[in-house]
């Protein structure tokens, strides 16, 4: 017998791995109208399955955007400072990464993330009674004093500085030892100590502060030799921050 041929185009059998069911020459009686139904079934969605195919790899072949663009151009640096706000779909949100944010210094913080931010209202005061009475003592005044402890240590009784110098007004231990003050994380005898220490450089420039609070960071070594504050970036944005708590707080009381 002579092969038949597919009456619905050998092309749409290919694609549709129905060739094998249309081709033979030798069938049962009544299987030609099967085959060539479903010669016709697999061919259309052979066809169909091409066109998706096709789309598919044009639509996969459009350009991506990159991590730092979107549809309408770059991201600005806002967009890795403040990162999206958690939601309950999404509740670890990315960071900002340590390739678009500055790092902290390492001498100097904001005075608005020191005192306010960081610390509540409560322990701001916690000290107040205790600084009064021992600026009082010591013949300092009480906003220098409590200014020195912003400063320094930001009212945190165990704050350790990296060079060693500890508790609220941040003593070395040589100072410590010198100003007899056992325990530096002590509230009452760190600043006692403090206060000492302070008394005796006002005394030392005639009561200069700023020179006596440049010489409290510095050492009067270095003040003495600079003939006035040194040229230490860390002492002058120290004494800066001083001077500026010192007039907040003497408003107080």
């Amino acid at each position: 017998m002579a092969r038949r041929d597919c009456p619905f185009g050998r092309l749409s059998c290919v694609r549709a791995f129905a060739w094998r069911l249309c081709r033979g020459t030798s069938r049962p009686p009544g299987t030609g109208r099967e085959a060539a139904l479903a010669c016709a079934v697999l061919g259309a969605a052979g066809v169909r399955a091409t066109r998706a195919w096709f789309l598919s790899m044009l639509v996969v072949a459009t350009p991506l955007p990159l991590r730092g663009e979107t549809s309408h151009g770059v991201r600005d640096a806002s967009w890795y400072n403040r990162p999206l706000a958690p939601s309950r779909f999404f509740t670890d949100p990315p960071r900002p990464s340590r390739f678009f944010t500055d790092p902290p210094s390492h001498w100097f913080t904001p005075p608005t993330a020191r005192g306010g931010a960081g610390r509540s209202p409560a322990d701001v005061r916690r000290y107040d009674d205790l600084i009064h009475e021992l600026a009082e003592r010591h013949h300092v005044e009480y906003a220098l004093v409590k200014a020195m402890i912003r400063a320094e240590s930001d009212f945190d009784r165990f704050a350790v500085s990296p060079k060693g110098a500890g508790g609220l007004m941040q003593l070395m231990p040589a100072t410590a030892e010198a100003v007899g003050v056992r325990d530096v994380f002590l509230p009452r005898a760190n600043i006692d100590g403090g206060c000492r220490y302070l008394r005796g450089l006002l005394d030392h420039y005639a009561g200069n502060v700023p020179l006596a609070v440049a010489a409290y960071n510095a050492g009067p070594d270095r003040v003495d030799a600079a003939g006035g504050v040194p040229h230490i970036l860390e002492t002058q944005e120290y004494l800066s921050r001083v001077l500026e708590y010192r007039v907040a707080y003497q408003r107080e009381r």
